[in-house]
């Protein structure tokens, strides 16, 4: 029992000197957690500063700066995240002479077709070509056409008849002439090229007229209206604006259609069936006609430049006249078919390669293998 006494009293001691500091901590109020700073004026602030300033144990607090406070960042602007492209400035800041836009074009005095009047007639810079042309075309055939009526005889009524022919057709074809460019631009193409085809227009009709018939007079006015028709379907259907590769395709045309018949005729003459001297002049007179009108058919779908069809005409003369001329002194003679066959194709042959394998006629933009353009392109269409 002594024993039992002993540990009760030590445990009433460790009890006693336990529970006051446990009861002490559990009643004993918290402190205030410390003002944090974020740049926002505190509470306890007037009291610090109402501590006497002569203390020397006093210390003021720090100041707080206003940029140590996190700022919420301003809602971004829609139009500031877009970049518009501004041309590059010059020292001056002035933009550069090349990206400034063109001036619009001062259209000095009335335009006709769209262009503004000039050259001798105020009608474009092929103007006097064309009077000339039309003029000096219909004195023409005023004189051809009373001479032959009058066997070109030196009477008198034949010189008058003569005259009266020359100066009333060139009082005509100048006033029709003169009529139609004032109210129609006129380029230098369509009046230059509209001579050759004039005369192309005289042989195709002069030619057919004679299958039918052998009067003078009748030759005579054929071929002078063929040579208007051909002056002035030039003027209307090519326009005055015609282009210059659409002239050079259809004159063209007419000097091929006049070689190629030649080809053509010498060979069936030379292979054993005579070809009489009318068939001979007929078939000369016509085909440059059929010639000129199939290209000039063939501008409706196709457009070579200028560069394209004197490449070609310049091939194909050259090698044709080469091949006849070299298998001919070769073969010893040109009194055989074989000449003519090999230059007929020759020239063909030289016509086409230059025309569709010509280096103008690669196609730069398909040099990938992936592509499916072809590597070449015609360049006639």
């Amino acid at each position: 029992m002594p024993h039992l006494r002993t540990w009760s009293c030590l445990a009433i001691a460790i009890s006693a000197l336990l529970l006051p500091g446990a009861a002490r901590a559990q009643w004993e109020p918290e402190s205030p957690p410390a003002p944090t700073d974020y740049g926002v004026p505190s509470e306890a602030a007037p009291a610090e500063q109402a501590a006497p300033a002569e203390d020397p144990a006093y210390l003021p607090p720090p100041p707080t700066e206003a940029q140590d406070a996190p700022l919420t960042p301003p809602p971004p602007d829609s139009s500031s995240l877009r970049t518009v492209p501004q041309p590059p400035l010059t020292e001056n800041g002035a933009a550069p002479a090349a990206l400034r836009p063109p001036p619009p074009p001062e259209s000095r005095g009335p335009l006709l077709d769209g262009r503004p009047r000039q050259g001798p007639f105020l009608s474009g810079p092929g103007s006097l070509t064309f009077l000339m042309h039309h003029a000096l075309l219909g004195a023409a055939g005023g004189l051809f056409t009373q001479g032959f009526a009058n066997d070109f005889s030196f009477d008198r009524g034949s010189r008058e008849a003569m005259l009266a022919g020359t100066l009333i057709g060139a009082g005509l074809g100048f006033g029709a002439a003169a009529w139609w460019q004032f109210n129609n631009w006129v380029d230098r193409p369509m009046a230059y090229f509209g001579i050759p085809h004039s005369l192309v227009g005289g042989m195709f009709l002069g030619g057919f007229m004679h299958l039918l018939s052998d009067d003078r007079d009748v030759l005579a006015w054929s071929s002078f209206v063929g040579a208007e028709l051909g002056a002035w379907l030039t003027a209307t259907v090519g326009g005055g604006q015609m282009p210059l590769n659409h002239g050079l395709m259809v004159t063209s045309g007419a000097g091929w259609g006049l070689a190629y018949s030649a080809l053509l005729l010498a060979i069936v003459h030379f292979s054993g069936t005579d070809v009489r001297g009318k068939t001979w002049t007929n078939t000369l007179l016509i085909a440059p006609g059929i010639g000129a009108g199939a290209l000039a058919l063939a501008t409706m779908q196709y457009n070579p430049t200028a560069g394209q069809i004197l490449r070609a005409d310049l091939f194909g003369g050259g090698v044709g006249a080469v091949v006849l001329l070299v298998s001919g002194l070769v073969l010893g003679g040109f009194d055989q078919p074989t000449p003519y066959v090999l230059s007929f194709l020759g020239s063909v042959g030289a016509i086409t390669t230059v025309s569709l394998l010509w280096e103008e006629s690669v196609d730069r933009t398909a040099i990938t293998s992936s592509s499916r353009k072809k590597p070449y392109k015609n360049v006639w269409w």
